[in-house]
C-alpha cells in the first residue's frame, strides 16, 4: 500500500467526462503525480498478474470487475511478458495477505516494483 506516516493515501480517478472517484493509492506514485490512459476493464476471477503483465494492455488503466483482488499473491513464473505494460491497476478491493505455495510477492508489491501505479476501493 502507498502509505505515508499517516496511514494510507488518497487517490483519484478522474474521467475524460469530469466524474471524479476517490479511492485509496496502491502499486507505485506515478509519475509527476498523474497517470494517464485509456480505461478499459477485465472480467477475469483469477489471472489478474497474466493481464497486467500482457502486453495488448500497453498504454491502458485497467480496471478489474472482480471485488477482490490479490489473494493469491505473484510469482515471476506467471508473468505473460517481462514486466507489466499497463499504465495503472483499479482494483475494488486489494487482499492485504497472500495465501498460495507459489507466491514470491503480492501484487502490491508488484506494481510497486514495475512504477505502476493504483487506486483500490472502487
Amino acid at each position: 500500500m502507498s502509505e505515508s506516516r499517516n496511514g494510507p493515501q488518497a487517490a483519484l480517478l478522474v474521467l475524460a467526462d469530469g466524474e471524479v472517484f476517490e479511492g485509496e493509492a496502491i502499486g507505485a506514485a506515478p509519475a509527476d503525480g498523474v497517470a494517464t490512459g485509456e480505461v478499459v476493464f477485465n472480467t477475469v476471477l483469477s489471472g489478474y498478474q497474466e493481464v497486467i503483465t500482457d502486453p495488448s494492455y500497453a498504454g491502458q488503466i485497467i480496471t478489474f470487475t472482480v471485488s477482490h483482488l490479490g489473494n493469491y499473491g505473484v510469482n515471476d513464473e506467471d508473468h505473460e511478458s517481462r514486466r507489466p505494460f499497463c499504465r495503472g491497476v483499479v482494483v475494488r478491493d486489494l487482499a492485504r495477505r497472500r495465501s498460495n505455495w507459489r507466491a514470491t510477492g503480492d501484487l502490491d508489491g508488484l506494481l510497486q516494483d514495475h512504477r505502476v501505479p493504483g487506486i483500490a476501493g472502487l
